[in-house]
């Protein structure tokens, strides 16, 4: 009798995003025209959405590793569509997207985050593209065929997961706005449209082997922390 009245209590007492406001000056940043932020802007992603993402790239930051010829792009968006009810998780949804270059400057390596998994594709020196997974912002190279995906995060997995934990998405609506379920077929699911430059959403561009004051500054105290490099 007393699970679901428990179960709600906890779904309020969910966390909330607050972010703090971008520091004029990150630790590390790099001047505006300084030869690896510009780099960094030329080789930043385009992310295609599905359709019917709820939640915003809310900042972004690339790091250049100082040794090697890689940039992070860090990307935190506004929450994962599951357990935003769960008090002391993570308040936002932290992804990376890794680009690897050439002498000449132009990408020629892609990996990307996956659900612990890092997947990685070489690339045909062009613009890097990268599609985002409806909710809980998994990054795919673009056109990634779905077979090639571990079978336990394959993205059918992950499209039924929005379906049986369609009360796990009800009871984080009572702690923000969010999807109260993924309410289209598997097509659509699969169907990444909506491109956003991340280029143009630079809120920091640095150099550094550890990341971290960086990331605290810009992200907040509360962000995955996920690896920093592939």
């Amino acid at each position: 009798m007393l699970a679901v009245p428990l179960c709600v209590l906890w779904a309020g007492c969910g966390p909330r995003l607050r972010l703090p406001p971008v520091p004029p000056e990150p630790p590390g940043a790099l001047p505006h025209g300084d030869t690896g932020a510009t780099l960094a802007r030329q080789l930043a992603p385009v992310l295609y959405l599905q359709a019917d993402e709820w939640f915003p790239l809310v900042r972004a930051v690339a790091v250049l590793h100082p040794t090697r010829p890689i940039i992070a792009y860090h990307l935190l968006w506004g929450d994962d569509a599951h357990g935003a009810w769960v008090p002391f998780t993570k308040p936002s949804d932290q992804e990376i997207v890794w680009v690897g270059y050439d002498s000449t400057g132009v990408p020629v390596d892609l990996w990307t985050y996956w659900h612990g998994d890092v997947l990685h594709v070489p690339w045909p020196r062009r613009q890097v593209l990268v599609d985002v997974q409806w909710g809980k912002h998994g990054s795919l190279p673009r056109a990634t065929r779905p077979g090639s995906l571990p079978p336990e995060r394959s993205l059918e997995s992950f499209y039924l997961l929005s379906w049986a934990g369609v009360l796990d998405l009800w009871l984080g609506r009572l702690s923000r706005r969010g999807p109260l379920c993924f309410c289209r077929g598997y097509s659509r699911y699969t169907a990444f449209t909506r491109p956003v430059g991340v280029a143009e959403r630079l809120d920091a561009i640095a150099r550094a082997d550890d990341p971290s004051a960086l990331l605290r500054a810009v992200f907040g105290a509360r962000y995955s922390r996920k690896r920093p490099w592939p």
